[in-house]
């Protein structure tokens, strides 16, 4: 037989679309050429094939070779298609039967002795598989990643040689089992009792974490907002299955994801020297950003006003849709932006604004353009703005006494579970019109928020996130109105961006 097809996947953004890589053998001088838009790393599987060939004792065929990766319109990246090459060459050369090959799909790169290395997108690749009766033949680690979803069987392999193995039926692989417990419990997060007093930040962060709300810090230096940040992912619900499988999908396309982080809330925290790429995503070949690595958990961003001003103002659209969609010029891509923002910033470019002992030497005009640099669009977006003052020594010197984070955490867990039965989302997800359903306040209520709106000047856009702060806020409480103290509660927490 001079044809063989084996079936495999590329990637394209979260999906995985499939990909069939045609082998042709002909006569003519020898030769290998791939076809079907393939880069630099594809390319180079020409070398890697026959080595790794080669050195499991096959032969490599002396012929004119034509693999052909269709569809040929999909660009196709990464190493990720050597193991079906090879398979593929084996089969269409009659050292390997090809009957088998129909009932499963491969991905695996290579190395020069047949090994098989790990693939980045392992779990989105299964994702796409849907139902497919077929099962997916993966390298060993790449395949207890794989086995997360649970749908479809996952068998690993260590080398070409086994894989070739279980084609002629002389070794069978070995499935992995699909392991999808634990991961939410308290391992690896940082406890909020260990945060010495700031009362009123922790308690914007059991907010926050309650109905899914973006909150910002202003504080001098030291005085913890970057500990109150790293507390944020231990407070939030236990992550839903398919919320976590969604999670380590895009995990996976970037090779970050770690199968015992499993059901953990991400939490990333890029440098404030971060370009806009790095944070929402892009390259020619479109790559998921800071904002996309932390869907379904927590993004930190401290020193807030050093970031590039252009940088913050892409994170405009995420924090609306929960979704960034990049557009390049011959290929674009959609990835989940489901983040929590929190920043965290001083009050002033030495940061001891307000200081009682005076230590600040900043000019009002040096305080208006240090703040400046955030504009009103992005400050309106962020729902909670906590100012966090510099803790006193003798606060500093006693035990611990606040509470700890799984405390908060049932309380956050039972509010957020009264939304989702309410409307099936957290309060942050409201749309305008959810919010004239879900959120009207009584009459006294209302009227304290026509004073606010008033008073501080508020745009629409932070109208409706003071109201659905409100709503969290009586959730919390477990109030099915919203009242004036949830109200006037609310309001404290938009006072920052307006002293």
């Amino acid at each position: 037989m001079s044809l063989a097809i084996v079936h495999s996947r590329g990637l394209d953004g979260l999906a995985a679309p499939e990909v069939a890589v045609e082998v042709h053998l002909a006569s003519g001088l020898p030769n290998l050429t791939l076809v079907g838009l393939p880069d630099t790393e594809v390319k180079e599987a020409r070398d890697r094939v026959r080595a790794a060939l080669h050195n499991s004792g096959f032969e490599f065929p002396r012929k004119r070779i034509t693999v052909n990766l269709a569809p040929a319109d999909l660009p196709k990246e990464s190493g990720r298609f050597d193991l079906p090459i090879a398979l593929g060459i084996l089969a269409a050369s009659g050292q390997l039967p090809s009957r088998l090959l129909a009932q499963h799909e491969f991905a695996g790169e290579l190395s020069l002795s047949g090994e098989l290395r790990p693939v980045r997108g392992a779990l989105a690749m299964v994702l796409a598989m849907g139902d497919n009766d077929r099962s997916f033949v993966l390298p060993a680690s790449s395949a207890r990643e794989a086995a997360l979803a649970g749908r479809i069987p996952i068998l690993a392999a260590a080398s070409l040689l086994e894989v070739c193995a279980h084609l002629t039926g002389q070794a069978a692989l070995s499935a992995c089992a699909a392991t999808v417990d634990g991961g939410d419990g308290d391992d690896g997060y940082p406890d909020l009792a260990d945060v010495r007093g700031q009362t009123q930040a922790k308690r914007g962060l059991e907010i926050a974490a309650a109905g899914g709300h973006s909150i910002l810090f202003a504080g001098p230096p030291g005085s913890g907002k970057s500990m109150l940040a790293s507390r944020l992912p231990g407070l939030l619900p236990p992550m839903t299955l398919p919320a976590a499988l969604e999670s380590a999908a895009v995990l996976s396309l970037a090779g970050l994801f770690r199968p015992q982080l499993f059901r953990h809330h991400p939490y990333r925290a890029p440098h404030h020297t971060a370009s806009s790429a790095a944070l929402v995503g892009g390259g020619s070949v479109p790559r998921p950003g800071e904002i996309s690595l932390a869907h379904q958990g927590v993004l930190f961003l401290d020193e807030l006003p050093e970031f590039d001003r252009r940088v913050l103002e892409a994170l405009r659209e995420p924090l609306d849709s929960g979704r960034i969609h990049i557009s390049r010029a011959a290929r674009q891509a959609e990835f989940p932006a489901q983040f929590q923002l929190v920043a965290a910033m001083n009050p002033c470019p030495c940061g001891y604004h307000g200081d009682a002992r005076g230590r600040c030497r900043c000019t009002p005009d040096q305080i208006l353009r240090y703040r400046s640099k955030l504009s009103g669009p992005l400050l309106d977006r962020i729902d909670l703005q906590v100012e966090v003052p510099a803790v006193a020594a003798e606060v500093l010197q006693q035990a611990r006494d606040g509470e700890a984070s799984a405390a908060v955490r049932g309380r956050v867990t039972a509010a957020r579970t009264r939304q989702i039965e309410r409307q099936g989302k957290p309060n942050a997800r409201l749309s305008e019109r959810e919010i004239d359903q879900h959120c009207q306040p009584q009459a006294a209520a209302a009227a304290l928020l026509k004073q606010a709106i008033t008073r501080f000047e508020l745009s629409a856009r932070a109208f409706h996130r003071l109201l659905k702060v409100a709503r969290t806020i009586a959730d919390l409480a477990g109030q099915h109105t919203i009242e004036p103290r949830h109200v006037a509660e609310a309001v404290q927490y938009r006072r920052f961006a307006k002293d």
